[in-house]
């Protein structure tokens, strides 16, 4: 198979590293953060000109979209969550979490999971926006939460180098993955077999099973560098991984094989470290970003 790759915008929005992607309401619309405070509102449609939602004082890591309420929840190190309503373009409400990083945000049904730089997994109401539990993981950074309400569990990746897996209903521990070496970046459900993949700062890409105690099924030397981040195709063929070694790369979700590498020299990619990459349903584009202050928009043709 080839694919052809073309970037088709690089938006200059921000005035800090870029951090977070995360689709909206409609597959046109998008919204990034930045080390800058700011979260800003982008359209495919007309993407060179975005619209700021909130500015805030400390960077912020990580969002969130709420389809049910159309609410971004976007996490700001050291403060809390902010909840911006996308109809008024407003804030309408916040919670004061941790004193530490904000790293992952995730939700189920009422539930919001925070996960942060004191290895404290907070869970929080949406409706009465109030935490409702707290659950000490490690004393190191949680990075990265999945929720799979298939199989009732939720995964989270921290830099103690473990995944742990927790029942979603009443958070008791069922398994402890130790499979890499260094601080698990991202965690992510793969959508045809309900097993987990996760990414890490080592490099690798890794697959299990989460039928048979989460056995590991791949292990890859994806990238140079750290993996920042991954996501899979919303046909579910495909996933897509960015890392610190500048590099997009696309792969075969079935069987981990390596498609597509974009980057600075072959595709006027990005200068620095891509920290986060998002598949979206509209016209198949991917966006990324990076340290470099850049949001790049590339369309990729399967041939």
């Amino acid at each position: 198979m080839k694919i052809n790759v073309q970037k088709l915008f690089s938006l200059d929005g921000h005035h800090d590293c870029v951090y977070s992607l995360e689709s909206g309401k409609n597959d046109n619309l998008f919204y990034s953060s930045s080390g800058d405070g700011m979260v800003v509102e982008w359209d495919l449609q007309n993407p060179e000109v975005g619209s700021l939602l909130v500015k805030v004082k400390n960077s912020v890591y990580s969002t969130l979209y709420i389809p049910t309420s159309d609410v971004l929840i976007a996490g700001q190190n050291f403060e809390g969550i902010h909840l911006v309503d996308l109809n008024d373009k407003k804030e309408v409400g916040s919670l004061q979490i941790s004193n530490a990083q904000i790293f992952d945000i995730k939700s189920y049904e009422d539930r919001i999971y925070v996960g942060s730089g004191d290895g404290i997994l907070y869970i929080a109401s949406l409706s009465s926006l109030s935490v409702v539990k707290k659950i000490k993981l490690a004393d190191k950074s949680i990075r990265s939460i999945a929720v799979n309400k298939n199989l009732g569990e939720l995964a989270v990746g921290l830099s103690d180098n473990s995944i742990r897996i927790l029942d979603i209903n009443n958070y008791h521990q069922k398994y402890v993955i130790n499979g890499h070496t260094l601080s698990v970046f991202s965690v992510v459900y793969n959508p045809q077999n309900n097993h987990l993949i996760s990414v890490s700062r080592d490099a690798h890409i890794k697959s299990w099973n989460s039928f048979d105690h989460y056995k590991l099924e791949h292990s890859v030397v994806a990238h140079m560098y750290a993996i920042n981040s991954i996501s899979i195709s919303p046909d579910r063929t495909y996933f897509v991984t960015g890392s610190m070694d500048k590099s997009i790369k696309v792969w075969d979700l079935e069987t981990f094989q390596l498609l597509k590498v974009i980057d600075k020299s072959r595709h006027a990619g990005h200068a620095t470290s891509v920290n986060s990459v998002l598949w979206t349903k509209y016209k198949n584009q991917i966006i990324s970003c990076s340290d470099d202050k850049k949001i790049s928009i590339w369309d990729l043709s399967f041939i």
